[in-house]
């Protein structure tokens, strides 16, 4: 695996770190900035709205340029951002830093994708997928835990100051370990099978020949599978503290246990879909949504049992992340005329999937329908989900571009 690709991973996990860390700090920020804790939670908020606005919008902006220059430009402006959110006094200045932070986040992201997937051999691409992939399951189970500790130690803005600091290493990386120009490792010699042909093309695919290759299918319903299945992951995941306490019976000390035990499935769960995505990437997909289908069902059932509940827990990280990883490197072998937007694309559903299950998991919850609602909707969405592959993996991918002068600007 080329080492580009671990720098890229790397860069994630830091950026990453600051998407979920919030979390465990809105209540210091609330009580710093004299806002109410709702008002702080808009910060959740602006960033995921940057996210899925940043993904096609900064992959657009930076298409004709060579991909180091998108990642430094884009790692950058994620540094400023968390520079001068770490020094204002104001509310609203924070909320726009947080939203440049999302675009640039998602801008390196989508990049991040698509170079690792053409740096990678043809037989490695699922796993380079894992890789960046896994930077942000790193980020859940070391990063967010370790953000939370400094905030309690130190203030939330020592938080926003570690992450900014936790970037800066992976700038002389991306420029020790991707050539100018070509988006091929500086540090791979020539014959080796890594192609870049894939970064390369992105300088000269148009925009529009891009958006038809996306809206080829099975395409579009690889993607909506996506936002099925991450929707029904963040459903349940973002209400599991009154889950675990208040259905399960378990202590409040159980609850990072519970998120840690999470944390390391999906990181599990990517690992192994890198190894395997390659090789039997549709028996993986579908095995995985039936599994996860499951999964969510029996939780709604052993709910009241803590045993059953935690081990559940797990293995449920486990599936979401490996099937999430796995539909990501389908999306990207399904597109390769999207160079560019394909990565973005993933980045959208990825954000979308996370709002929506919040959005419903809240809603089943407001019509008091208990704690265990919100994992019946996780449930009913991965049903869902498995209509959308089902119909999905019926379709053959689309047939490469003939004529790839006329995609030329």
């Amino acid at each position: 695996m080329p080492f580009a690709v671990y720098v890229l991973g790397l860069a994630v996990f830091a950026q990453g770190t600051s998407e979920f860390m919030l979390s465990g700090l809105l209540s210091g920020i609330a009580a710093d900035l004299g806002v109410t804790l709702p008002a702080a939670g808009h910060l959740t908020s602006v960033f995921a709205v940057g996210m899925v606005i940043g993904a096609p919008a900064m992959a657009l902006f930076s298409r004709a340029w060579p991909p180091r220059r998108s990642l430094l430009l884009f790692l950058g402006a994620f540094v400023a951002a968390h520079v001068l959110g770490a020094l204002t006094p104001d509310h609203p200045v924070l909320l726009a830093s947080r939203f440049v932070a999302a675009l640039a986040y998602a801008g390196f992201w989508a990049v991040a994708l698509s170079t690792a997937v053409s740096l990678a051999p043809a037989h490695l691409r699922a796993r380079a997928t894992a890789v960046v992939v896994g930077g942000v399951t790193v980020a859940c189970v070391v990063g967010v835990p370790a953000g939370a500790m400094l905030g309690e130690r130190w203030g939330w803005r020592s938080a926003f100051w570690a992450v900014a600091l936790l970037c800066l290493p992976a700038v002389p990386a991306i420029l020790r370990s991707v050539a100018p120009g070509t988006g091929t490792p500086g540090n791979t010699p020539s014959g080796t099978g890594v192609e870049s042909a894939g970064v390369e093309r992105a300088g000269r695919v148009s925009a529009r020949a891009e958006l038809r290759a996306l809206a080829r299918p099975p395409v579009p319903l690889t993607l909506l599978t996506m936002v099925l299945l991450q929707g029904a992951t963040f459903c349940t995941f973002s209400y599991l503290e009154p889950l675990l306490t208040r259905t399960t019976g378990l202590g409040t000390v159980w609850v990072p246990v519970a998120l840690a035990l999470f944390g390391a499935g999906s990181f599990l769960g990517v690992t192994v879909s890198g190894r395997y995505a390659d090789r039997r990437p549709v028996p993986l997909v579908a095995t995985g949504l039936a599994a996860l289908t499951l999964g969510w069902s029996a939780l709604a059932f052993l709910a009241e049992r803590p045993s059953w509940t935690l081990c559940l827990i797990l293995a449920q990280g486990t599936l979401a992340f490996g099937t999430g990883t796995a539909l990501i490197a389908r999306v990207l072998s399904l597109a390769p005329g999207a160079p560019t937007l394909a990565g973005s694309a993933c980045t959208v559903a990825f954000n979308l999937g996370a709002t929506l299950g919040p959005w419903a998991g809240g809603l089943s919850l407001g019509a008091g329908a208990g704690f265990v609602a919100p994992v019946w909707v996780s449930a009913g969405l991965m049903g869902l989900a498995l209509v959308t592959a089902g119909a999905a993996l019926r379709r053959p991918g689309p047939a490469p571009e003939h004529s790839p002068e006329a995609a030329v600007r």
